[in-house]
């Protein structure tokens, strides 16, 4: 179950980092001796999350990089492994209700509610803190605590055996695309944490959707994600609204106010290469506008690349054409899309054009994603 990852190079640190497989706790007729090394594996890792470690483990959405809320010294380890920047804040995962008693200092009836709907479920809801409950390092000096209860039994496994909350942001390098596969996690931070566990491709693709619910009944949605604004409508009473940090085009600017949601300030999950995206009401003059873009690049000698939907696939060509699926099917472009930027890289595109998608429903999260990745670089046709 446990190997060692040859480590990488690392600006910050040098160290072996464990990997330990436990896909096997996916499967529902595993033997029950493997069964038994994948626990003793999430023992493993949660002795060293509890001991001031840093673990990336798989969840729902992507593969987050966790370590002991409450432990300052662990919790910088994050920021120094992922380059990421000190004002923007964390979120803090639990296995169980009861750990909320000491990290929140209450819950209102609106976030009960969402609770009751959406926990487990990649759903973060950001409440008043209690004073200390957390290193400042999580909230990055704010009131407030972003708490959510993933929907990964491999998650809630391993906090639950480490007996601490678990801050975790993505298990990647700062900027880069999100991971959605232990490999992916490994490419990035291998050499610079305690260990991975390995339990398969996550199921959502996208982050959390994080909101503030009030007591009034509004939900303001700081991140879109997983849950849909739509969802919450039909169980937040005073309805749903965006911060108005969504609103506006662009990253906020360095010295700008602390971020109160993580994804709310930096641009994030970018290839290496120059991206741009295309929105336009017709398809075909969207493609043609793409495609004469593909080919200017291509004449001056970039390696070109496109994401694109199902539905308009015929109408392209490039050196790399990646599939996001059918836009009847968002939630195939939710799962593909961060595996889809890493693969950009390894190909060593260095011009990428993408699709824009409708932005109902889980099309919200993916264009926020896009547009992080492409640097706000939009065209409208």
């Amino acid at each position: 179950m446990m190997d060692t990852e040859h480590s990488k190079s690392n600006k910050n640190e040098n160290r072996d980092t464990q990997w330990w497989d436990v896909t096997v706790l996916n499967e529902t007729n595993g033997e029950a001796a493997a069964l038994a090394m994948a626990e003793i594996a999430v023992g493993e890792a949660a002795e060293i999350l509890a001991s001031g470690g840093i673990v990336a483990f798989p969840t729902e959405t992507v593969y987050g990089l966790g370590a002991d809320a409450r432990n300052t010294q662990a919790v910088e380890r994050i920021f120094a492994a992922k380059g990421r920047p000190s004002d923007n804040p964390l979120i803090v995962h639990i296995a169980e209700m009861a750990q909320l008693e000491g990290l929140v200092t209450e819950v209102n009836e609106t976030e009960r509610r969402l609770m009751e709907a959406f926990w487990p479920g990649p759903l973060t809801l950001v409440m008043p803190a209690v004073p200390g409950a957390v290193s400042p390092r999580v909230t990055a000096g704010l009131s407030t605590v972003a708490v959510r209860m993933p929907a990964h039994d491999v998650a809630l496994r391993l906090i639950a055996a480490a007996g601490c909350p678990v801050a975790a942001p993505s298990a990647n390098r700062s900027g880069r695309p999100s991971p959605t596969l232990a490999r992916h996690v490994g490419e990035d931070l291998a050499g610079a944490i305690d260990g991975i566990v390995d339990g398969g491709p996550t199921g959502v693709g996208v982050e959390s959707t994080v909101v503030e619910a009030g007591r009034d009944g509004t939900v303001t949605v700081l991140r879109p994600g997983g849950i849909t604004a739509e969802q919450l409508a039909r169980v937040a009473a005073g309805g749903v609204k965006l911060d108005i940090a969504l609103q506006s085009e662009g990253d906020a600017q360095p010295g700008s106010p602390a971020p109160r949601s993580p994804g709310m300030k930096y641009t994030h999950y970018a290839p290496r290469g120059v991206m741009r995206i295309v929105k336009g009401p017709a398809p075909e003059v969207v493609a043609t506008h793409i495609q004469a873009a593909l080919d200017e690049a291509t004449a001056r000698g970039e390696i070109t690349g496109l994401l694109a939907f199902d539905e308009h696939l015929p109408l392209y060509h490039a050196e790399t054409v990646i599939s996001l699926g059918s836009l009847d099917q968002l939630e195939t472009a939710a799962h593909r899309l961060y595996a889809a930027l890493r693969r950009l890289d390894e190909d060593g595109v260095t011009f990428i054009m993408a699709e824009a998608c409708p932005e109902e429903g889980l099309g919200s999260a993916i264009m926020n994603r896009l547009l992080k990745a492409a640097g706000h670089n939009v065209t409208y046709v």
